[in-house]
């Protein structure tokens, strides 16, 4: 899909340099890099090479997201994982929301995958279920980011396309069949209080996906866009303790 209107102030996609470790990070819906952007840095700051594509149709106008499909947003986040592994020996892939959707697909696709992290991810979205098969109006009014922490200012539109809803109910609708087909190790975030996505999304994941390593990790102080909210260092923190042991492990197997 080609995009007509010009990329957002801030909403770029952005690339930091690191180690042999790479992270993927992928934004929501209606969402853009720079929701994920602190998360991005501090990972640097850690030494990882981190790289945050910016969705198709995501960061420019609601126009060029109503065009697009789910299958535009898995193609860019699958570029982003085939720059990373040019550079980086180990691949973990982090998405917040429907990029927790999309990354769940693409550790579907990609076995070799080191783990998979998920923050609030999408399967169910109350909020848009009276929009199914509607196809009246063609825009919605879109209401302002879940965060509980106060003057935070998240890059989104105004507006909502019903035709990009039916999109994002069509993935969340095919994701659940895969989940047994996905063995990596898992770290799974979710807000003890979501607006947008029940926290059962992640109970139900954390139940059917096929993974031996798997755990979750209650935000008590964030809601749905946990990567900009109270709990971001948590996040980092936690995800960070898990790569550090998971390699441990590997360099003790090998001595």
């Amino acid at each position: 899909m080609k995009e007509i209107f010009p990329v957002m102030e801030g909403a770029e996609s952005f690339f930091l340099k690191g180690n042999e470790i790479g992270l993927l990070l992928s934004h929501g819906f209606m969402g853009t890099p720079q929701s994920v952007q602190y998360l991005g840095e501090k990972f640097s700051e850690l030494g990882y090479t981190v790289y945050a594509p910016r969705l198709t149709g995501h960061g420019t106008a609601y126009q060029d997201l109503e065009n697009a499909t789910y299958v535009d947003w898995f193609l860019e986040l699958e570029k982003g994982y085939h720059l990373l592994k040019k550079q980086c020996s180990t691949i973990y892939v982090m998405g917040q929301s429907m990029g927790g959707t999309l990354t769940l697909w693409l550790a579907h696709k990609y076995k070799d995958i080191n783990g998979i992290m998920l923050i609030n991810p999408a399967l169910t979205l109350p909020n848009y279920e009276k929009w199914n098969g509607k196809q009246e109006p063609k825009y919605l009014d879109e209401t302002a980011p879940d965060i509980k922490l106060n003057d935070v200012h998240e890059i989104t539109y105004p507006k909502v396309p019903l035709q990009a809803i039916h999109q994002l109910q069509e993935l969340m609708k095919k994701t659940p069949e895969i989940l047994p087909t996905i063995k990596v190790p898992i770290l799974a975030f979710k807000s003890a209080i979501d607006h947008v996505v029940p926290p059962e999304n992640t109970k139900y994941i954390y139940e059917k996906i096929g993974s031996v390593e798997k755990e979750v990790v209650t935000l008590h102080n964030s809601y749905h866009v946990a990567s900009m909210d109270h709990d971001r260092d948590k996040i980092i923190a936690q995800t960070h303790y898990c790569i550090q042991r998971k390699i441990s492990e590997r360099v003790k197997k090998l001595s």
